[in-house]
């Protein structure tokens, strides 16, 4: 196991290098599992340490994604306890709005001015510490991201909701937001046609690009931790294919 997230770090190093090498921006997004949380948390922060010092001699950027909620107290204690302080400029972190828990972990982020990525969040969870229903997890989606805009610093809003990034347009012009100050972000061949669109607009647009050779087991393992996220990925298949959707 130990062998594997040292594999796991030295491919990330390498990818580094490659989008620096292609004139790309170093941008990564990387799983503390893969890292060796679970196996020793030491082990993990050098294999972090490792992946950050390279992004920053590359003035690049390393996001700490968020996985199911048994992991979201441990990677938001290893995020500000053994990075933030040595990577502030060089690391962000993942807050999920399915979450009851967000509200209070964003204000502690806004506090420490990192940078937050919003998603909705992928994993099946129990009630007692998610929101059951899409319509409230929506809604706590809507005002953490207002939070975000008005105070955060550079925050990512990743969703492809439609509403809520029409929502964020009318907001940020609203309150007088500049589209410098936040970016969208989407996931590779979703919504290509809502991608396009704002990138003509003006707005910042990053997508996350799976990387790899286990791209498929990535997948279904997606599409297993939530039954809704096939509806969703069909769905947005129907909207691209339809014109004007």
């Amino acid at each position: 196991m130990e062998a594997e997230a040292v594999a796991a770090r030295d491919q990330y190093l390498q990818m580094l290098d490659r989008l620096a090498q292609a004139g790309r921006e170093v941008n990564v997004s990387v799983k503390l599992t893969q890292m060796g949380i679970d196996i020793d948390e030491n082990l993990c922060q050098a294999n972090m340490t490792r992946i950050l010092d390279k992004a920053r001699s590359l003035r690049g950027f390393v996001r700490l994604d968020m996985e199911s909620s048994e992991y979201t107290q441990k990677t938001l204690d290893f995020f500000t306890q053994r990075l933030f302080d040595n990577y502030r400029e060089n690391c962000g972190v993942v807050i999920q709005s399915a979450l009851r828990r967000s509200e209070a972990d964003i204000t502690d982020l806004i506090r420490l001015e990192a940078r937050v990525r919003l998603c909705k969040g992928a994993y099946l969870e129990p009630p007692t510490v998610a929101f059951p229903d899409k319509k409230d997890v929506d809604r706590n989606y809507v005002r953490l991201m207002e939070r975000l805009l008005r105070e955060g610093n550079y925050p990512g809003i990743a969703t492809h909701d439609e509403k809520i990034i029409q929502h964020a347009r009318q907001f940020t012009q609203r309150e007088q937001i500049g589209s410098e100050r936040y970016e969208f972000q989407m996931l590779y061949g979703v919504r290509r046609d809502l991608q396009g669109r704002l990138r003509q607009a003006g707005y910042n647009m990053r997508v996350y690009i799976p990387f790899g050779t286990q791209w498929y087991p990535y997948l279904m393992r997606r599409l297993a931790e939530r039954p809704a996220n096939i509806a969703f990925i069909l769905g947005s298949l129907v909207k691209e294919s339809v014109p004007g959707g």
